[in-house]
């Protein structure tokens, strides 16, 4: 078996952009992945990265995936020590190869890592307050998920809604009086709200200094929240060290973090009990099973990031089978309602939530019924006729 055309396919959708991977064969299967950029910006740069790097893989046997891997890690320069968008298009191959390998097999790419842990994954709600900026409101949109069986509800207390566009998180790490206090305030409501019916995550997105993070995270402790996420910026690790031991509350960090070499660098801090690595940035599917691995010899677990499209909520639900120390799974349930959205998949995963559990799929591969014909429109990159 040999890969015979790449293709990426751009799509603006619900204010996100994922970027979808095609990667064909000439036995007739094709394998997708997703780099999992989607939040924020970044997608033209890892379409385009993926091009650069689709004359590396088309000619090779996807049956190897970690052949290919080391092939474009190795050779491509810039991969090492490189960041999200270099890794990202990795990822995304990577992925895709992983799902042809679980297709000519017949089984689903846990299998290859030793088969499932569990047959249902506990997963958390995200995303489900971002229509709302003031304090009252902000808690009460709680209602919603929980309603819907979540046990688990992530949020940005510092962030701001913006018309048209996802979240502004903190600029230049500094917030008036009123604003710092509307966060406080945004918490303690949404303990009020939920009380012991979910546990509360909260993620600081890297984006307080030092003497207001000290304040919030005294808070953090009062309200027995179930971690903090990113405290401090992704590359202060001198930061998290002086983090370590401070507080009951885990914390948490990683979806900024790329390959088992930056992960045992946030880990050598102490400070990290959960690790956030993203299959659709970190490396891939081979990448974030050797990240698990490591954070259980630092006593740590892990909780995938997932916050791209529903392929990538495929993925992200294979990997975490096959970690003996995952714990529960990012979800975004809401993000289908909103304006434009594209659904790329046949069969999203998160159609089959039920009480903020998800049953893992025994389909060969990813599990992904990729809706090619409403991709077509948003194709990007196709190597075959950029060679022609």
């Amino acid at each position: 078996m040999r890969v015979t055309n790449i293709r990426a396919y751009r799509i603006p959708t619900g204010g996100v952009r994922p970027v979808l991977v095609e990667v064909i064969t000439d036995e007739g299967i094709s394998g997708w992945g997703e780099a999992a950029v989607a939040y924020g910006l970044g997608a033209r740069g890892a379409a385009g990265v993926v091009a650069d790097y689709a004359p590396r893989v088309v000619g090779a046997d996807p049956r190897y995936p970690r052949h290919v891997y080391h092939e474009i890690y190795d050779n491509s320069f810039w991969t090492k020590g490189g960041g999200a968008i270099a890794f990202a298009a990795v990822s995304a191959i990577d992925q895709a190869l992983w799902d042809i390998k679980g297709k000519a097999a017949g089984v689903p790419v846990y299998e290859f890592f030793g088969g499932a842990f569990a047959k249902t994954a506990p997963v958390y709600a995200n995303g489900w307050n971002y229509h709302c900026n003031d304090a009252v409101e902000w808690a009460k949109a709680a209602e919603r998920p929980l309603k819907d069986g979540y046990k688990m509800l992530k949020s940005y207390p510092f962030a701001t809604q913006q018309p048209g566009r996802t979240l502004t998180h903190v600029q230049r790490r500094a917030l008036s009086v009123d604003e710092f206090q509307r966060g406080v305030d945004r918490v303690r409501l949404l303990k009020d709200v939920v009380g012991d019916q979910a546990q509360l995550m909260i993620d600081l997105s890297g984006g307080l200094n030092n003497d207001q993070l000290s304040r919030f995270l005294d808070v953090c402790e009062e309200l027995n929240v179930f971690w903090v996420e990113e405290p401090l910026d992704a590359f202060n690790l001198t930061g998290l060290k002086n983090l370590a031991g401070r507080y009951k509350f885990p914390i948490a960090a990683g979806e900024r973090n790329y390959t088992r070499n930056g992960f045992k660098n946030l880990l050598d801090t102490g400070a990290i009990d959960v690790v956030m690595p993203d299959v659709g940035n970190c490396g891939g599917v081979f990448e974030l099973i050797q990240i698990a691995a490591m954070a259980e010899a630092y006593n740590a677990r892990v909780s995938p990031h997932n916050c791209a499209s529903t392929l990538c909520t495929a993925a992200s639900l294979q990997v975490w089978a096959a970690c003996a120390n995952a714990m529960d799974l990012e979800i975004y349930p809401y993000l289908p309602e909103s304006q434009g959205y594209v659904q790329v998949l046949k069969n999203a995963p998160e159609d089959r939530i039920k009480n903020g559990f998800l049953d893992v799929s025994t389909e060969p591969g990813l599990g992904a019924e990729v809706d090619a014909e409403r991709l077509k429109p948003y194709c990007c990159f196709d190597y075959l006729e950029e060679a022609a």
